[in-house]
């Protein structure tokens, strides 16, 4: 199970919530428009989303997003099969993001 948060919740949780970690499930090509400051990349639509998400600590807050709100759904859907407990969808996408994005930091 998920819960739909507005924008600006997610943002406030986002900031307030030392554990808490950022997911943008969108397209490389989508990404590079600029992401939420301190998301990591993991593209649901790219081969290796199930390996990535299977790597992750399951027992840790995630706030997932996408453009529109839709595959970070699915995304949080997917991962609430297989176990995590705090998911949060980012709802209407980075479209409804009241902050600035920024490029995506390669590690």
């Amino acid at each position: 199970m998920y819960k739909d948060i507005s924008a600006l919740q997610f943002q406030e949780e986002i900031k307030n919530n030392a554990d808490a970690i950022v997911i943008d499930v969108r397209t490389p090509g989508e990404v590079m428009e600029g992401v939420i400051p301190g998301a990591i990349h993991m593209d649901i639509m790219g081969g290796r989303f199930r390996e990535e998400v299977e790597e992750l600590d399951k027992n840790k807050p995630y706030y997932v997003y996408c453009r529109s709100g839709n595959r970070s759904g699915t995304a949080c859907s997917f991962m609430a099969q297989l176990g995590f407990t705090e998911l949060y969808n980012l709802s209407g996408g980075v479209m409804a993001w009241p902050g600035e994005l920024v490029e995506l930091q390669r590690a």
